[in-house]
């Protein structure tokens, strides 16, 4: 038995090294530029995906099977050179490294203040059912931003401090909706991560866009659910016992309000990566990932809450991370796999194929677009895959578009695609806190999905990006 657990241990921390050490040679290869690293980065990931491999079960194993296979077999029939090979395998180091440092932004958001701050608020000031339901979509996009999954507990036993009769399958949709709104924008998420490094823009230069597009998913939820909220059997009125221990609590505490400090917290984390792209001469992900070791932890400190930050950079260390191993795999052996893509020369045949269509290209590639992403999310294919084939193969000239229009396409996309996704890690959370099948709890979300799909088209037609 002490046998088997020193085994594991010494597993775990080489499964550990390898991730830190695909992170540390990706920051070294980004600052030096310097071309062994990439050959070591290369081997590296072939190394964790070895490593790894063995531990996925399900789709996971079989899509990460198919994904490496496929690439190698492409690769050989291209006779691709070894320098391909490496250059592959590197594609989505990217993620690897946000999943290193980007959790570390939400460990001051678990300071037992806030946290105790937004329950009270959340007891004492929400009444409406539609500012629950909304509120509840726009805290988890806020959440979302900064804790990525891990915002899905934290809202929901924030929302579920008292009960909500006949609320809980629209609640559900609002968390569902709300990590979605994240996805559209946050900088520390895989999906602005491929996006940015691929199309080599600003996050900065994308981020009034995707505001706009994650205030316009508040209001089309509303719409779709409206009828439910109308029809949900919420209790309005208080009992008198309940006003009594609320007016109590709210005397004894004189905080109500939405937690300040939380919310100066929040805004700060955004504040700092824009003010840092302007004036540093980085990558955003390296930008992020500087921010993320330094940011926290000097907040944690102002506040006297270093043994927060402590707890939170252990727990993200032996927890987190590992926990994140299917993640990892999955998205490395995607790189790779939509590197090997490339070399067909598949992004040369879309836009002929298109032209054949009666209608202006860059719509019929939008529509495209849109739809393959979120119909194959729903057979259960994670986007990362078609995202970063379209996003590294695809020239968006070709297709008679911007690099920002098609940065707000991939976008909106993965954001609309990840509510219907059987195996989004989001709807496979909700369905454990709910005790519902993942398939019942993702069904309501077609039709948001749907509509969502035809306003972002409209959207990026308005817009004029």
């Amino acid at each position: 038995m002490i046998s088997k657990k020193i085994t594991l241990t010494v597993k775990s921390t080489i499964e550990r090294t390898i991730i830190f050490s695909l992170a540390a040679v990706f920051i070294a290869q980004q600052l030096t530029h310097w071309e062994p690293l990439s050959f070591m980065l290369g081997s590296l990931v072939f190394i964790a995906i070895a490593l790894l491999l063995p531990q996925l079960r399900g789709m996971t194993l079989w899509l990460t099977v198919s994904f490496m296979a496929v690439g190698v077999l492409l690769l050989l029939l291209q006779k691709a050179e070894t320098r391909f090979w490496f250059e592959a395998a590197g594609i989505n180091v990217t993620l690897v490294t946000l999943f290193v440092f980007a959790p570390l932004f939400g460990i001051p958001v678990r300071i037992p203040d806030y946290i105790e701050a937004l329950n009270r608020f959340y007891e004492t000031k929400v009444r409406s059912r539609s500012v629950l339901f909304t509120g509840t979509q726009l805290l988890t996009q806020i959440m979302g931003v900064f804790l990525n999954v891990g915002s899905i507990p934290v809202v929901y036993h924030v929302v579920f401090v008292k009960p909500h009769p006949g609320m809980s399958r629209l609640l559900a949709n609002a968390l569902n909706r709300g990590f979605a709104g994240a996805i559209f924008w946050s900088p520390y998420f895989a999906a602005m991560a491929v996006v940015v490094s691929s199309l080599s823009l600003n996050w900065s230069t994308l981020l009034p866009y995707m505001l706009g597009l994650s205030v316009i998913s508040l209001f089309v939820s509303l719409a779709v659910d409206y009828k439910g909220l109308r029809n949900a059997e919420i209790n309005p009125r208080p009992s008198e016992g309940e006003v009594i221990r609320q007016a109590e609590q709210a005397a004894n505490t004189g905080k109500t309000a939405f937690p300040a400090g939380l919310g100066v917290y929040l805004a700060s984390a955004i504040i700092v990566i824009l003010v840092l792209e302007q004036f540093v001469q980085l990558p955003m992900v390296l930008i992020t990932c500087m921010a993320a070791v330094l940011f926290p932890l000097v907040w944690c400190l102002s506040k006297g809450e270093f043994a927060t930050y402590r707890q939170g950079l252990a727990n993200h260390v032996t927890v987190t991370l590992p926990a994140l191993k299917k993640e990892i795999t999955l998205f490395l052996a995607a790189g790779f796999f939509s590197g090997s893509i490339g070399t067909t020369g598949f992004g040369a045949s879309v836009p002929v194929l298109l032209e054949l269509m009666p209608i202006p290209i860059s719509l019929s590639f939008s529509i495209f677009t849109v739809a393959l992403i979120t119909v194959t999310s729903m057979l259960g294919l994670h986007p990362i895959v078609l995202v970063t084939i379209l996003a590294t193969g695809i020239d968006p000239e070709a297709v008679h578009i911007s690099s920002n229009y098609f940065a707000v396409l991939l976008l909106g996309s993965w954001g609309i695609s990840n509510t219907v996704s059987p195996v989004s890690a989001v709807n496979n959370l909700l369905a454990a806190l709910f005790k519902k099948p993942v398939h019942e709890l993702a069904l309501p979300n077609y039709k948001f999905a749907a509509c969502m799909a035809v306003m972002l088209l409209l959207y990026l037609v308005a817009v004029k990006i």
